[in-house]
């Protein structure tokens, strides 16, 4: 399903085709952010360098036009006769449709929206049976490591290998109570990009009868998600990773789990009925997109379904162009570290993890931002247990991620590279003083008080 085609729904001309030329750039997607320009400690102006894609990533062309589209004939769901109700209806469920099929859905598996990967895996958690097994890596985010019951979880080490992924997973499930199992695992981490052995951790997890979902948010927008050929069970992911920041994500998957737990949010489309002496709550994905649901934010996300699965192949191109370039620059300065969980020649999206010696985290990021006009992201990125695994040996608590994608150039990277040179090289030439938002320049020049822009 086209972009288009969730614009125009039958025997209606309330949308126009969006212009083309600014949907794409070259054979990719083009994006919102693609001429924003930022201050530099200097005095000078220079085009945003974004290597924050992992935390979110700007908006698509095609997904603001989607918005703007649905916009002027915005209503409620599901139970309005107005016109403009029909309408938003059909465009809603056309939404749940196109999820549906980026991420290569069972026929009879349910999308159900929420509000990113985090609320998704929350939802799922809140319907595993109360006697299920959860089985996850520490090397997972906190959204995916955090809400299983804690006595009922078994928490494994971060892998070393992929083989050594699988090997832990069965011997987990051969420890493992009778009773429903579900094994959790990433698709890619969001601390390294390294793709963990998805397929093959399934395949062991259906051996011994247990169930697998997949965090996709940091794969999804890198790579094709495909839950028949996975062989796993759901699927979480998040539009604001998927170029789509409207405030939406969605669970995919198994119904039967889902159709007996309780309803995720209590009130109006969750019901079937009500009287005042029971409640008969509904079936399928209603049964938990309780209350007026996040429409834009669903059309939104299906908007930039449709426009990555139309350019995947380029998308993936342009990426691995852009992280062989960094990795090679980066491994060439005397004094960085980059950290990876199954080695230097594992498969991974566009996410290097590195330290400066001499120069803490904070700094760095802060030096890339004001002197150099680059955005990266510093700490421990939701994943403090791998982060700490992964820093064990370095005097380091704290490390910086660059994570690129549809918003970053060749140009970029040899900037941020050589930015990295130059800190690793000649240490800070700058002072910064730490303030409640992070560190910046002393007698920072720049105005950084965002405006009030409504």
């Amino acid at each position: 399903m086209s972009i288009l085609s969730i614009l125009e729904p039958a025997n209606t001309a309330v949308t126009t085709r969006p212009a083309l030329a600014k949907l794409t750039t070259g054979n990719i997607p083009a994006t919102v952010a693609s001429d924003l320009l930022v201050p530099l400690a200097d005095g000078r102006v220079t085009d945003y360098a974004n290597f924050d894609h992992g935390a979110s990533a700007p908006c698509l062309e095609s997904v603001r036009a989607a918005v703007e589209a649905a916009l002027p004939s915005y209503a409620s769901v599901h139970r309005g006769n107005g016109y403009a109700s029909r309408i938003t209806t059909q465009w809603y469920e056309r939404a749940r449709a196109e999820v549906h099929g980026f991420v290569g859905a069972r026929d009879d598996d349910q999308v159900i929206f929420t509000r990113q990967t985090t609320d998704a895996l929350n939802l799922l958690a809140r319907a595993v049976p109360a006697d299920a097994t959860v089985i996850v890596f520490e090397s997972e985010h906190h959204a995916a490591l955090l809400p299983w019951p804690a006595e009922r979880t078994t928490r494994l080490a971060a892998p070393t290998s992929h083989a050594a992924a699988v090997t832990a997973v069965a011997d987990a499930l051969r420890e493992a109570p009778e009773g429903p199992r579900l094994v959790v695992i990433t698709g890619a981490s969001n601390v390294t990009g390294e793709i963990f052995p998805i397929a093959e951790i399934a395949a062991v997890a259906k051996a011994h009868g247990a169930r697998v979902c997949l965090d996709a948010a940091q794969l999804a927008p890198h790579r094709v998600v495909d839950i028949q050929e996975l062989d796993v069970d759901w699927v979480a992911l998040s539009g604001h990773k998927l170029y789509a920041p409207y405030g939406a994500g969605a669970l995919i998957g198994r119904a039967d789990w889902l159709n007996a737990a309780d309803p995720y949010l209590l009130g109006g489309g969750a019901t079937a009925a009500v009287t005042s002496d029971a409640t008969v709550w509904n079936q399928g994905p209603a049964r938990h997109e309780g209350g007026s649901p996040n429409v834009i934010g669903a059309i939104a996300l299906a908007a930039a379904c449709a426009a990555i699965t139309e350019h995947r192949e380029a998308i993936e191109q342009h990426e691995r162009s852009l992280l062989a370039r960094l990795r090679t620059g980066l491994a060439q300065i005397a004094g960085v570290n980059t950290y990876d969980i199954f080695g230097a020649d594992a498969d991974r999206v566009g996410t290097v993890c590195f330290t400066i010696d001499g120069v803490s985290s904070t700094l760095v990021s802060a030096a890339l931002s004001a002197e150099y006009g680059i955005g990266v992201r510093d700490g421990k990125f939701c994943a403090h247990p791998l982060v700490g695994h992964l820093l064990a040996n370095s005097p380091e608590a704290t490390a910086v991620r660059a994570s690129l994608g549809l918003g970053t150039t060749r140009e970029h990277v040899d900037r941020l590279v050589s930015a990295v040179r130059s800190l690793a090289t000649n240490g800070l030439t700058t002072e910064y003083d730490e303030t409640p938002h992070g560190c910046q320049p002393h007698n920072d020049p720049r105005d950084l008080v965002a405006p009030k822009i409504w």
